[in-house]
């Protein structure tokens, strides 16, 4: 039997490395990272047990082409998100580490809303 806070850790876990392989080479730009940003937030809220999430794209990784844009790079991701499963909650985090995208457990709880990150 796996508990509700090992269901959270996975679902977490799960939902960072889908965003992370979904997303990775999507053209991009300052000006539309915005709208990215939202892009990736909406599509990971539809998914069961997410309870919060927050991306942030390192604008300043953003080099153009020769045609105007960029591509979207693991290390450019800042992304913190929350899970619920039954009374237990998971805030994991996609963030840069020196020179790699590194996921990680922030913290789990049972019990009340963990949100605040």
């Amino acid at each position: 039997m796996v508990s509700d806070r090992e269901q959270a850790i996975f679902e977490a876990a799960v939902k960072l490395g889908a965003l992370y392989h979904q997303w990775v080479g999507t053209p991009i730009s300052p000006a539309t990272a915005h709208l990215v940003e939202k892009a990736i937030e909406g599509s990971v809220k539809l998914q069961p047990y997410v309870e919060e999430v927050s991306v942030h794209l390192d604008r300043e990784l953003m080099s153009p082409n020769v045609f105007g844009y960029s591509e979207l790079k693991g290390l450019m991701f800042h992304v913190d998100i929350v899970t619920r499963v039954g009374g237990a909650s998971c805030h994991a985090r996609l963030c840069r580490r020196g020179e790699y995208p590194l996921m990680e457990i922030i913290e789990c709880h049972e019990g009340p809303n963990v949100s605040g990150y």
